[in-house]
């Protein structure tokens, strides 16, 4: 299923049982608040949920909470009086003003103060608030849609969010699927990402994933969820010919021989690190003549143990490129790749 407006695409259960409980409660005037992973698309969600709603031709207003600075938030969200503190020459309207009769979308709510829980509480409860350094109630007309990656019920019980709060907000939860949990969707969204790429460059046509590739996007986790999915997709897009299929997946883009160790070195330090890549260069691995373990022995174990000595060992001689790795190893990239995710060594350097 493809919703234009939003972009909201997907056919697995999950993910539709989630899409129809936003149409559900859509319907009626209640704070809800979604829950998902980083990149699951919470605002899409958000969106869709006002959109539907009776306020759908009123104002959509949004706020992330982990890009204003704590001690700005408050001003963010109630608005600020002239006077009320140093630098504050003007009154500020805030976004539950500017939300006034539409929908004010708060975004990772969790990273919230303790003072701005307490005015939304009040907000909910009473629809009404004051500016910061104001004395005059204002009343608000404004349905909240709060949203978190958090885990809120665990925060409450460690007291780092109001317990009350977290009941009035979630008069109902949406939970977003992780895109791991519905693998079905993958091969869907890469085709829409990989079109609107192709579209975007003035290509004429999209010649598609290979099989290598299509397998690469379903054996990957995705903890960037949808966004990271869009990512990867344009990437591979733009470094591939208008007129071949997409054979390579290239997830980690720091994946470089490069890469910054965050260390300094001097030149001497550089000069003498060249000079001993060149000779590695040419030095082929050295793992010397192999004497069988003693027996008995853990088989698997045993074998499992060599096989990430040699991956390692070849990495560190290839400088951790990847594809000069599997050269080395007489692999294919995609069987390193493999064997990579199989130990656990794509981020072992």
């Amino acid at each position: 299923m493809e919703q234009q407006r939003d972009n909201l695409i997907g056919e697995a259960l999950s993910f539709l049982e989630a899409i129809e409980k936003v149409s559900l409660l859509a319907t009626i005037n209640r704070p809800v608040l979604i829950v998902g992973e980083r990149g699951t698309g919470k605002e899409l969600f958000a969106a869709r949920l006002h959109y539907l709603s009776s306020r759908w031709d009123q104002a959509f207003v949004k706020l992330n909470c982990a890009a204003i600075n704590e001690n700005l938030l408050e001003t963010e969200l109630f608005g600020h009086e002239s006077g009320a503190f140093t630098g504050a020459n003007k009154k500020h309207i805030g976004r539950f003003e500017l939300a006034h009769t539409g929908s004010l979308f708060i975004d990772e709510l969790g990273n919230s103060s303790a003072a701005v829980q307490e005015k939304l509480l009040r907000v909910i409860e009473y629809g009404e608030m004051e500016r910061v350094g104001g004395n005059k109630t204002i009343n608000i007309d404004v349905r909240i849609i709060a949203a978190t990656n958090e885990n809120l019920p665990e925060m409450a019980k460690q007291n780092k969010f109001r317990a009350d709060l977290l009941d009035r907000l979630a008069f109902d939860v949406i939970t977003i699927p992780p895109l791991r949990d519905r693998k079905t969707d993958i091969p869907i969204l890469a085709e829409h990402f990989a079109l609107s790429m192709t579209k975007e460059l003035g290509r004429d046509f999209f010649a598609g994933f290979d099989k290598n590739a299509a397998k690469d996007l379903l054996d990957y986790h995705w903890p960037g969820n949808v966004r990271e999915l869009k990512n990867v997709i344009e990437r591979a897009i733009y470094k591939t010919p208008s007129d071949e299929p997409i054979t390579t997946i290239d997830i980690d883009p720091f994946d470089s021989p490069y890469q910054l160790s965050g260390e300094r070195t001097t030149q001497q330090d550089s000069d003498i690190k060249s000079e001993s890549s060149v000779k590695a260069e040419n030095t082929p691995i050295n793992t010397g003549k192999f004497q069988p373990p003693a027996l008995p022995l853990d088989f698997k174990e045993t074998i499992t143990s060599f096989e990430v000595d040699l991956i390692q060992n070849a990495m560190k001689q290839a400088h951790f490129n990847q594809k000069k790795c599997a050269e080395l190893l007489g692999l294919t990239y995609h069987q390193l790749r493999g064997y990579l995710k199989k130990y656990q060594l794509l981020n072992n350097k």
